[in-house]
């Protein structure tokens, strides 16, 4: 579990955070699943054309395998392999992250809410599905769909934290209705350009993360035990980074919003004192 552990801390230190939180044989199952998203994630960022549709498709073929009982020797497999044994982590939530990584191979042109809400469902909601078992939890489909929200709410900070290097690759998440709702053009996110109308529009889809990370830690009271706080803590994090993008007045072309380490660790005694206030009203 060592390669998945790595892969966790250096790509992603607000998840890693709250991973620290799991039992010992829960934390590795978190970090064998995190691993393999990030494998296929990877290789839609670094690769381009043909090889990186084949190295997607290779991808989705060792995972396959991975549930099959059939892993391959790399320490992503086995891993995922051993947490698929234990878990019912579902496959068909590997098979949507799967078309959602095509997405970004294809180009896929984004032209409403509706096609922004299914992106982040692919790419990050459903990775809720994938850790909720893992996590171990009670409410069955109402609390699988506060974790798809969080997931969704990560996604879609992700996307404003990222416009500038997501346009370095040629990609706009921002819906076309949206940008031509509040009077924002390609020219205009091209040329760095941090408008009235660009700021409002950042602020809309901020609210819309917000009421999504709202509507997701609903469900944290339903997972069970230390669980509870790894979650919570990772989606309090994760939310300091819209905090940040507004005190940089939404300026992501020229900076990229961010929460330091110390400053997670302050969030942490807020994040338990929010989850106990909302267990005891569960």
């Amino acid at each position: 579990m060592t390669h998945c552990r790595e892969v966790t801390r250096r790509h992603s230190q607000t998840f890693y955070l709250g991973s620290r939180f799991f039992p010992a044989r829960q934390r590795a199952a978190v970090w064998a699943v995190y691993a393999a998203c990030r494998a296929g994630d990877d290789i839609v960022d670094e690769g381009e054309g043909t090889g990186a549709e084949r190295e997607l498709a290779e991808w989705w073929e060792r995972v396959q395998a991975a549930f099959a009982g059939e892993p391959g020797p790399h320490p992503m497999d086995t891993a995922l392999a051993w947490a698929a044994a234990h878990w019912p982590v579902p496959l068909s939530a590997f098979e949507e992250l799967h078309e959602g990584l095509r997405m970004d191979l294809r180009g896929h042109a984004y032209r409403t809410r509706d096609d922004l809400d299914l992106y982040c469902r692919r790419v990050a909601g459903v990775v809720g599905f994938m850790i909720a078992p893992i996590c171990g939890y009670s409410g069955g489909e109402r609390t699988l769909h506060h974790a798809l929200r969080l997931g969704q709410a990560m996604q879609l900070t992700n996307i404003l934290r990222d416009v500038g290097e997501d346009l370095e690759r040629g990609r706009v998440y921002l819906p076309h209705a949206l940008l031509g709702e509040y009077g924002v053009t390609r020219a205009m996110l091209e040329g760095g350009r941090v408008t009235p109308e660009y700021r409002a529009l950042m602020r809309h889809l901020s609210d819309l993360a917000r009421e999504w990370y709202a509507e997701g830690r609903q469900g944290i009271p339903c997972l069970h035990g230390s669980a509870r706080l790894a979650v919570q803590a990772a989606a309090r994090s994760y939310e300091g980074i819209l905090d940040d993008l507004a005190r940089g007045d939404f300026d992501n072309f020229r900076r990229r919003a961010h929460v330091s380490g110390t400053r997670k660790l302050l969030m942490l005694p807020q994040a338990w004192w929010e989850l106990r206030g909302a267990v005891a009203r569960a």
